[in-house]
C-alpha cells in the first residue's frame, strides 16, 4: 500500500492590514504534489475545510515556471474541496506523514490553532513524517508536546527567514517574524542564503523536516519521499 499523506493548506486570506489578499503559495504545493503524485496517497485540508485561499501572488511570481501553471491548470480540485482539518484528529495512525504547505495565510490560522497543533503532536509523538515549508513551520513554531516542551525546541530548523520577510517587503505586515518566534521556542535555525534551497532535517529518526522557501519546495518533496 502507498503511505498516506495529509497536506495542510491555510484558510486565511488577508495579509494583515495591507488590504492585500494571501494565503497558500502555488509552487510550495506544487512541487511537493508533483514529487509525491503516485508513490504516494495524498489527502487535501484546511482549517476551515471547502476552498482553501491561493495567493494570488505566488500565480504572478511564478507564471514561467511549468510545473506550477500545469498545476494550477489541472489540480484545482484539490484546493476547492479540501477536508476539514479537525476531522484528523485522532486519526495519526492512519497516515506516514503530514505537511504544511508554505505562503503568508500559515502566519495568521495555522500559526495559532489548537486542533492543528493537536493533530501535529498526534502525528509526531507516533513517529510520523512532520514536515513543512517556507512559512509552513508557522504551524509547527508554537506547539507543545505531551511533556510540556516545543516541539521545535533543539531541532534544526529551515524556515522562511527574517532577511527573506524584509526583501519580501513584508516585514511589518506579518503577525510575528517567523524565524525569531522558532528561535524563541529553542529551535536551531539552519539557513541558506536568501531564496536559495534549504532543507532541515532533524527530530526522531529524522522526521522533522522543513524547507526555507519556495526554491526548497522540490526537494522538500524529494525528502519526504525519502523518509517515507
Amino acid at each position: 500500500m502507498a503511505p498516506k499523506i495529509l497536506f495542510v493548506l491555510s484558510s486565511h486570506n488577508k495579509l494583515g492590514d495591507t488590504g492585500k489578499p494571501t494565503g497558500w503559495y502555488l509552487p510550495e504545493f506544487a512541487h511537493p504534489y508533483y514529487k509525491l503524485e503516485g508513490k504516494t496517497d495524498i489527502t487535501i485540508a484546511s482549517p476551515k475545510g471547502g476552498e482553501a485561499p491561493l495567493d494570488p501572488s505566488s500565480v504572478e511570481a511564478f507564471k514561467e515556471d511549468a510545473e506550477s501553471t500545469k498545476f494550477l491548470k489541472e489540480k484545482e480540485a484539490l484546493w476547492k474541496n479540501t477536508e476539514k482539518l479537525s476531522s484528523f484528529a485522532g486519526k495519526a495512525d492512519q497516515f506516514d506523514a503530514i505537511f504544511y504547505v508554505g505562503g503568508h495565510g500559515p502566519m495568521y490560522d495555522l500559526a495559532f490553532d489548537a486542533e492543528s497543533h493537536q493533530i501535529i503532536k498526534e502525528f509526531y509523538e507516533k513517529g510520523k513524517v512532520v514536515s513543512a515549508v517556507c512559512h509552513g513551520p508557522a504551524a509547527l513554531a508554537n506547539v507543545k508536546l505531551s511533556d510540556g516542551s516545543y516541539l521545535v525546541n533543539g531541532q534544526e530548523i529551515a524556515t522562511f527567514t527574517n532577511v527573506e520577510e524584509e526583501q519580501a517587503g513584508l516585514t511589518h505586515a506579518v503577525p510575528f517574524a517567523l524565524e525569531t518566534q522558532l528561535e524563541k521556542n529553542g529551535a536551531k535555525i539552519v539557513k541558506a542564503d536568501p531564496w536559495q534551497s534549504k532543507v532541515a532535517i532533524s527530530g526522531k529518526d529524522g522526521k522533522l523536516i522543513t524547507g526555507q522557501n519556495p526554491a526548497s519546495a522540490g526537494p522538500i518533496g524529494e525528502a519526504i519521499l525519502a523518509a517515507l
